[in-house]
């Protein structure tokens, strides 16, 4: 029996493989918890802390293009609408996507997964000049390479504090039950469908990897970890549209996209193929 150490979030889809319903004669997955579960994705970027991993998509992308030693499964751990994430403080003055140019936006880190499908979709559904914005990032990116050329916010601040007080003028990435804030999209349900119409996706966030190590030594536990986790997703209802759609095929479309913003946005250097994101067995699962 081969352990394996393991991080993944707490969803309806992980319950049953996380509370030791699904097993396996071959591996067996040892979780460590990190709260929030992002916070795991540096150590896994950096160090290889775990053989099996949640990892956001774009994060993934960058650390791909600097050859960091990890391999992607097709199994989404989470995908989501995006439109609800971006918000303003109408105290300071109506602000529609429009009004964007020239405003500082502030985002957790520039790197984000959400951060990228809102620029993404803001660039290409809206017309925005993502350079014409003034971006405040509060983190650094999980792969220590990249080069974030965005403004810091100071020591001590809060994403959230700064648009309160109109240090920032939106912010990406972020929901509030503030009242004292607004979605920057009116009616964000709705841009919703209207974006699914045009595009036929759910946008996928995070997906999971597992170490170039297990990758090259045991690619039959790479097998029965994916086994495991279709079959949690397997015990829970169907959902229509999917936003955890599973094997290459139902994630193209959804990878296009990302892959094709995050080079837009210069996020990494050149647009990689969908298969070309995943090694050779993890390609042919399904």
């Amino acid at each position: 029996m081969k352990h394996l150490r393991a991080l993944l979030g707490d969803y309806p889809h992980t319950a049953a493989l996380k509370a030791g319903a699904i097993t396996s004669d071959r591996v067996a997955l040892d979780f460590v918890s990190y709260s929030p579960t992002n916070k795991g994705f540096k150590p896994m970027v950096r160090e290889q802390a775990f053989d099996v991993s949640e990892m956001a998509i774009v994060t993934y992308l960058i650390a791909k293009s600097f050859n960091k030693p990890m391999v992607l499964l097709p199994a989404v751990m989470m995908g989501r609408f995006q439109h609800r994430y971006a918000l303003y403080n109408p105290a300071h003055g109506h602000l529609s996507v429009s009004d964007l140019k020239g405003k500082r936006v502030g985002i957790r880190s520039f790197t984000t997964t959400t951060g990228a499908w809102l620029r993404g979709i803001l660039a290409n559904d809206y017309g925005v000049d993502l350079d014409g914005i003034h971006w405040v990032s509060f983190e650094e990116p999980h792969v220590a390479e990249y080069v974030d050329s965005t403004e810091r916010a100071p020591p001590g601040k809060t994403i959230i504090g700064m648009l309160l007080d109109g240090e920032l003028d939106a912010v990406i990435g972020e929901t509030s039950d503030d009242p004292r804030l607004r979605p920057l999209f009116d009616d964000a349900k709705a841009e919703d469908k209207t974006w699914f119409a045009r595009h036929g996706v759910v946008p996928v966030n995070h997906f999971v990897v597992v170490s170039g190590a297990l990758a090259a030594s045991d690619p039959e536990a790479v097998r029965e970890v994916f086994r495991m986790l279709k079959q949690s997703r397997q015990a829970i209802s169907p959902v229509n549209p999917d936003p955890i759609p599973f094997g290459v095929e139902g994630l193209r479309k959804s990878l296009d996209l990302i892959v094709k913003y995050s080079a837009q946005q210069h996020l990494i250097p050149e647009a990689f193929g969908v298969d070309d994101l995943f090694d050779d067995l993890t390609r042919t699962l399904r």
